[in-house]
């Protein structure tokens, strides 16, 4: 007996994770640990609770358009400027910073279609576009690592000279702060409405606007008199944005294969286990469409109990996976009656399932 949910508003807001699940990993402290975090989010697919899976989506669109103005403006002014000095390092980074703005338009358009209602068709939504989206985003990170690593290259077996020193200083410094103010608020409207590609796209940008700051390095040691130092750091940021592609990759298989972390699986069993009349639980999915989870379980419930005190359990622990469990936006409940009374209630599908897929195995797998 599925009892189904759609939509739900999450009540509560939490600063951090105020859901007492854990989270089966942990940060290195320190420089390793900032280091880490440039190179890849640390993110908790358990953030703080939001509005609605409608307005989460509207706030995402209006983050995208804004970034997606910042990281333009900012490109356009650094390349007006690698026509002037000529550095190889200052094109490299304006070519990530050009894709980096090009990422959002495929975020905006999944934003758009996970609005649309459900249709026959698309049974369940148009989520997974975000999801496709980072796909997208994957591709565009892997075109710059490429362009960049070759123009450092050329330029290192066949050196130019540079030209306004000054003005690649400061065109780096400019990248730096354009990126930096985006990435916050990329962030920050990431973590509000649950979206983990417009996190680890924020996250980018500011890997972006370190490797700016690269390329002031590289500026000064010209100046220095080292000529050399321009396509090197040119190639450093080639390496960066590799390890940039390596995160974000992982993630978005992670998405794409229906990975959760399993602290969030921890919190919706433990709600369910506690709801009155639920003796058992059976079977739990997970999964991200999106910026929400869905979840599916079924329980075991007394079989002595009637339709309606059945469905009313099923309910209850609908109610409670809403509110235990962050981002999700449906639920559902399949309920069961146990084995106690020596029936197996389930004999009659027995030779449809070859082989047990009731639970995920423990330790969770990674």
């Amino acid at each position: 007996m599925p009892v189904s949910g759609s939509h739900h508003q999450d009540e509560s807001d939490s600063a951090g994770h105020g859901h007492g699940h854990g989270h089966g990993h942990e940060r290195r402290s320190g420089v390793l640990g900032w280091l880490g975090s440039v190179v890849r989010p640390h993110s908790h697919d358990s953030a703080d609770s939001v509005d609605s899976a409608l307005e989460a989506s509207k706030d995402g669109i209006r983050a995208v358009k804004i970034s997606l103005v910042g990281l333009g403006v900012t490109a356009i002014v650094q390349a007006l400027l690698v026509v002037f000095t000529g550095s190889v390092a200052l094109l490299a980074d304006t070519i990530h910073n050009f894709s980096d703005a090009l990422t959002a338009v495929p975020l905006w358009i999944a934003f758009v279609l996970s609005r649309r209602p459900a249709s026959r068709r698309y049974t369940y939504g148009y989520g997974r576009a975000e999801d496709l989206a980072g796909v997208f985003i994957v591709a565009m990170i892997a075109l710059s690592a490429v362009v960049a690593g070759y123009e450092s290259v050329r330029r290192l077996l066949d050196p130019q000279p540079l030209g306004h020193l000054w003005v690649l200083v400061g065109a780096g410094l400019v990248g730096f702060a354009g990126n930096e103010l985006v990435a916050v608020y990329r962030i920050r409207v990431g973590r509000r409405i649950g979206s983990a590609a417009l996190m680890a796209d924020g996250l980018h940008a500011r890997t972006d606007g370190f490797t700016s700051l690269a390329v002031v390095l590289g500026a000064v040691g010209v100046m220095a008199g080292f000529p050399l130092a321009d396509p090197l750091v040119g190639l450093a940021i080639t390496v960066a944005i590799l390890f940039v592609l390596k995160g974000a990759a992982t993630d978005i298989y992670r998405r794409l294969m229906d990975a959760v972390d399993p602290g969030l699986v921890d919190v919706a069993e433990t709600a369910l286990r506690s709801t009155p009349g639920v003796d058992d639980v059976d079977e739990l999915r997970l999964r991200w469409t999106g910026h929400r989870i869905r979840a599916e379980t079924s329980v075991v419930v007394d079989p002595a109990l009637s339709l309606v005190e059945a469905h009313a359990i099923a309910n209850d622990a609908h109610h409670r996976l809403l509110h235990q469990v962050p981002k999700l936006d449906a639920v559902t409940v399949h309920v069961s009656p146990s084995d106690a009374d020596g029936q197996d209630h389930h004999a009659g599908l027995a030779h449809h399932h070859t082989v047990d897929e009731s639970r995920p195995s423990h330790p969770a797998d990674h």
